[in-house]
């Protein structure tokens, strides 16, 4: 268990400070970019990070967010998304460089990068930064396994290009301003993908600076994501938007890079550049800004529960009222769920059924848990005793919960059959850095996901190559623990 037992993520945070206040930084001065070449500052540092160290606490992060989205991927594998995806992707046949998981199938980086993000976002497993509402894990592994594969590549580089695909994916919004794409017609976890992918595959090709500007361009042609994926009933496009489609990109991308396709050099500086292109009010600084210091996989939040995730506050808030008050089904009247005005229309009566809120509030009180199965067991939509539970379920907009510091609270309130008014505010859920899962909260959690399809003997043998994965000398030894 080599790194895993370390810092809880908000050590990891103040930790992180601490080096910023002290003008300190793992890859030297933190970076800035001159004015007018953003792009070549981020080139720079892409170059550098492939080799620069970590500081320790982002290791434990970085390795904790890669168990996680193992998790995610192997689970997803043997749902309707993930099945689509691999079925796809094997009909397109393709060099052999890199695992679709939980399958013998070998394949081209790209394709598998495609197939395994698709399977990381088969459901709502995988994690979710909160300020960006990016999901960056389930892009980011994907390709940095596809690349880490096709090249032999040590754990400790896999580590490196995961901490850099979580960069560059939130930076990217952070310079668009996030609040402004989700605003607009466009999809911010979308938008990030891709540029979760970039930073996840270019360090393992290692490129060199003028490859690094190309690779980039490439990645910023395909920029992509609507907000017409709250449509999908099936999650099957979902999976595409937040991952499949990001992983694929940023793997060509890269790789067209490498191959010698040239390309724009200043994509984000010149003209007609990805912020002006994307945004009514960029600020390309935050591309660059903190480059060294800060390191947003110590930010994001692993999911507590398989379900959407504005729904983690509710079914924490939910689960702590039912426990402190032995609340049972059959004494509820009424539930009023209040969330964040942004996260109504996502969870607000969602058809699918680890995204509605309503559902799941009735799954919880009616099943007293929210396990992995009947979060997504479809055919409970119909079960009379939880729909009579849903329909008893309110979910409001509640503006004062618009609180940037703490962007996905929820505020459940159970009216009894007696008349007692029962209320609980979970202001972090579980997963964030203010209130974090223990190392042995992700290893249970993803031994739940991860053993029912590979089996429990060799989930163990997975678990335990992951907790020690800087110390692997080549990514392609773990195979048999997640390839079928």
């Amino acid at each position: 268990m080599s790194g895993m037992s370390r810092p809880s993520r908000r050590t990891v945070i103040g930790s992180l400070g601490a080096l910023s206040a002290a003008g300190a930084s793992p890859f030297g001065r933190a970076l800035a970019a001159p004015r007018g070449d953003i792009t070549g500052t981020l080139a720079r540092y892409m170059v550098s990070a492939r080799d620069a160290a970590l500081p320790e606490p982002v290791i434990a992060a970085c390795k904790h967010r890669i168990l996680d989205t193992f998790g995610a991927m192997i689970s997803g594998a043997r749902l309707r998304p993930g099945v689509e995806a691999v079925r796809y992707v094997q009909g397109l046949g393709g060099t052999a460089e890199a695992s679709v998981v939980a399958s013998p199938m070998r394949t081209s980086a790209v394709n598998a990068a495609l197939a395994n993000a698709m399977c990381a976002h088969a459901d709502e497993t995988d994690d979710f930064e909160a300020v960006t509402k990016a999901h960056p894990g389930a892009s980011s592994v994907p390709t940095a396994l596809a690349m880490a594969e096709r090249g032999g590549a040590s754990g400790m580089a896999l580590i490196r290009a995961v901490a850099l695909g979580y960069d560059l994916g939130c930076r990217l919004l952070m310079a668009l301003g996030p609040d402004l794409v989700r605003a607009t017609h466009r999809s911010a976890e979308g938008t990030a993908s891709t540029f979760c992918a970039l930073g996840a595959a270019a360090p393992l090709a290692r490129l060199d600076e003028t490859s690094m500007r190309v690779a980039i361009s490439y990645a910023a042609q395909q920029v992509s994501g609507l907000w017409s994926w709250v449509d999908d009933e099936d999650h099957i496009e979902k999976a595409f938007d937040f991952a499949g489609m990001g992983a694929r990109n940023g793997v060509m991308a890269v790789t067209m890079a490498e191959r010698g396709l040239t390309g724009v050099h200043d994509v984000l500086d010149g003209t007609h550049n990805l912020f002006v292109a994307l945004s009514s009010k960029p600020d390309p600084a935050q591309m660059t800004a903190g480059l060294g210091q800060r390191f947003f996989v110590a930010e994001s939040a692993i999911k507590r529960w398989s379900v959407g995730y504005p729904n983690q506050s509710v079914v924490d808030a939910l689960l702590r009222l039912r426990d402190a008050n032995h609340i049972a089904a059959s004494n509820v009247a009424a539930v009023l769920v209040k969330l964040p005005p942004d996260a109504i229309g996502i969870v607000g009566n969602s058809a699918m059924v680890d995204v509605s809120c309503q559902h799941l509030v009735a799954l919880a009180l009616v099943r007293g848990a929210v396990t992995f199965n009947d979060s997504h067991d479809q055919s409970l939509a119909g079960d009379p005793p939880i729909r009579a539970m849903k329909s008893k379920v309110q979910v409001v907009a509640d503006p004062a919960l618009a609180d940037p510091a703490a962007p996905r609270g929820a505020i459940v309130e159970v009216t009894m059959t007696d008349g007692r008014k029962l209320s609980e505010h979970t202001r972090f859920p579980p997963g964030t850095a203010e209130n974090p899962l223990s190392t042995a909260q992700v290893v249970e959690k993803v031994h739940d996901l991860v053993a029912p399809v590979i089996g429990a003997a060799r989930a163990r043998n997975l678990l335990a190559a992951l907790q020690n994965l800087d110390g692997v000398k080549d990514v392609r030894s773990l195979r048999p623990f997640f390839a079928g």
